[in-house]
């Protein structure tokens, strides 16, 4: 086993809030059999170790397994991060799937996040189906669900983010995002404490502009001026009021009558009785 510190201050403040996460919203059952979507990166890598922590803890019975898709990118080697996930306890799949080729061919000039993202969901989804999992967790984290929010707010017009647990588009799938509750500054100082091998994503890391980089920049800057940005956007997003939205369906609006009024009482007379 690796000689990961899990009584590090921020790996117990990152367990409890991964632990609230999977309760509020039921992510993980007796019986539950895990796919962890890693992609090298310290998220999704922070992740997998603290539910080996969890795993050892609980009351209940789950299997943890690990999955990396090796997109045939140039240069990619996963060898130091495969004997990682083995030290610390974890059964790692190695999925080759050249979608890099893909990508370059149909994309010229622009960013390439958004095919390589549909693409790699389609391959997992196949992949963790096929092979019986139950659940498959992702890597995303309290900022990445703020930032998608506002991304659907801002460029495409919907109220949209990213839930913490909900079924694939083809029904197959539960995925969960135990993460939702986790700031990215303490994860990148907990990664840094740990010192795990990180892959880096060299498809799209070097290109400038992207509308993500640019939210997360706007963010932040409002953050110096209002410290609870992120937990304020998060909890708006659990507190939808859909009689106050525009969204027809939703709320009848050509519908919307007035109450009917409240019978009054009769007015009491102020002549005494016989």
């Amino acid at each position: 086993m690796t000689s990961l510190n899990f009584e590090h201050p921020l790996a117990i403040k990152i367990r409890k809030q991964i632990v609230q996460a999977l309760n509020d919203f039921n992510m993980i059952e007796d019986g539950d059999k895990l796919m962890v979507c890693v992609s090298g990166g310290k998220d999704s890598s922070v992740l997998l170790a603290l539910l080996t922590e969890i795993q050892r803890r609980s009351e209940r019975s789950f299997q943890v397994e690990a999955a990396i898709l090796d997109q045939k990118q140039p240069g990619f080697d996963s060898s130091k991060f495969e004997a990682w996930v083995a030290s610390i306890g974890v059964k790692l799949h190695v999925i080759e799937k050249d979608t890099y080729s893909i990508v370059k061919e149909k994309i010229k000039g622009n960013t390439y996040c958004s095919l390589c993202s549909r693409l790699r969901r389609a391959v997992l989804y196949d992949y963790a189906h096929n092979l019986g999992f139950s659940k498959m967790a992702l890597g995303h984290h309290r900022d990445d669900v703020v930032h998608t929010a506002l991304l659907n707010l801002f460029y495409v017009g919907t109220t949209a983010a990213m839930p913490a647990k909900l079924r694939s588009d083809d029904g197959r799938n539960i995925l969960i995002r135990p993460l939702a509750y986790v700031s990215e500054r303490d994860i990148e100082e907990l990664a840094a404490a740990w010192a795990f091998p990180v892959i880096p994503c060299n498809l799209c890391g070097s290109q400038d502009g992207l509308k993500r980089v640019r939210i997360k920049k706007l963010v932040r800057d409002l953050e110096k001026e209002i410290p609870n940005i992120y937990a304020s956007i998060q909890t708006a997003m659990g507190n939808v009021k859909p009689s106050q939205m525009m969204d027809h369906e939703l709320w009848d609006f050509k519908g919307l009558k007035p109450s009917p009024s409240e019978p009054q009482d009769a007015p009491k007379s102020s002549e005494p009785t016989a």
